[in-house]
């Protein structure tokens, strides 16, 4: 009787432990999956933050290019009566915006008889904090053949060129996209291109202040949950190509839908492997330009959380489970 009695209690026992076990794994579950779709919307809305802030940050500072390159633009308008007075009028507006290289003014082919069949006044940054003036039409840089300014030619409209590689050889050599104007003389007959430069070298700095303050930004930091926020931004042309980045993470996009997304100037965020690693790439726009801007985070930032959450529930169902059998060890 005494043995059957202590049967029972062993299975009772064992009955227990399985329940308890059995109740400790659906809640597991249950806990792990709600707090992966919290975790997962709430770091969708944490980079689609960071994300926003690039493009907009970026936009506006394209946008103040701009508008100040108009500022030059007038001024070489009202002042094309002499190769001196055009030159007189780009150095008088050059302190407008530090982000712009240079302004240049690239004239018709003889517009100024005395300059031959080139003049293309450029008033840029040099390697110092001063600006300087170059001549950077010739035969060796036929701006007449460029993409720009036949655009600007023929549409008469304003707009951002392509990015290219300009070099000659000097300190002005480098990557630039271009804010470029046609402009007309009084008889409405085109007089030259004129362009605002800007540098990639500019661009990458600002993708690097834009994340260091993010990282740094109160909102970022509070309820890490032991999440490392491991991303960086980047800048994408239409077709796909890396314009700006960090240091070793010029990333191409080759996804069909991504690369239509980007040319209809379209927001998505899509699962992709970046140099081995399964990343989360969050894309968007910037105004006033046919660029967007990319947040690209590896996933394992979000895992961490749901990995240390699972062992500590591993870690109280072990130990749950020890109490109840020391517990019914001692009753027998």
């Amino acid at each position: 009787m005494e043995q059957a009695s202590k049967t029972n209690s062993s299975r009772t026992t064992q009955y227990v432990l399985l329940t308890v076990l059995a109740v400790m794994i659906v809640t597991l579950s249950i806990s792990i999956m709600v707090c992966s779709q919290a975790m997962t919307a709430e770091t969708h809305m944490r980079y689609l933050g960071v994300m926003n802030v690039a493009s907009e940050k970026i936009a506006k500072t394209i946008r103040g290019m701009e508008m100040n390159a108009n500022n030059v633009f007038d001024e070489v308008e009202k002042h094309m009566d002499t190769p001196e007075s055009v030159i007189a009028a780009l150095e008088s507006k050059t302190s407008l915006n530090p982000d712009v290289r240079g302004y240049f003014a690239a004239f018709e082919p003889d517009y100024f008889q005395e300059k031959g069949r080139w003049f293309e006044p450029y008033i840029h940054h040099s390697d110092t904090s001063e600006f300087e003036l170059t001549q950077v039409g010739s035969a060796r840089h036929d701006y007449t053949k460029s993409d720009w300014y036949v655009r600007a030619k023929k549409s008469g409209v304003s707009f951002w060129s392509d990015p290219y590689y300009y070099y000659d050889g000097t300190n002005i050599s480098g990557h630039y996209c271009t804010y470029v104007k046609p402009v007309f003389n009084a008889n409405g007959k085109l007089a030259c291109i004129c362009g605002a430069d800007m540098t990639f070298e500019w661009l990458t700095k600002e993708l690097q202040q834009i994340d260091d303050q993010s990282k740094m930004s109160d909102m970022l930091n509070i309820l890490r949950m032991s999440r490392d926020f491991d991303f960086y931004t980047v800048v994408v042309n239409s077709d796909g190509s890396c314009i700006a980045h960090p240091e070793g993470k010029n990333i191409p996009f080759t996804d069909e839908n991504v690369i239509r997304d980007l040319a209809e100037k379209k927001s998505g965020i899509v699962e992709m492997d970046i140099n081995g690693v399964p990343s989360t790439v969050y894309y968007r726009p910037i105004d006033y330009i046919n660029w967007s801007v990319a947040v690209i985070t590896p996933k394992q930032g979000v895992q961490k959380p749901l990995l240390i959450l699972g062992l500590c529930f591993l870690a109280t169902t072990v130990l749950g489970m020890t109490v109840i059998w020391l517990v019914s060890r001692r009753k027998k």
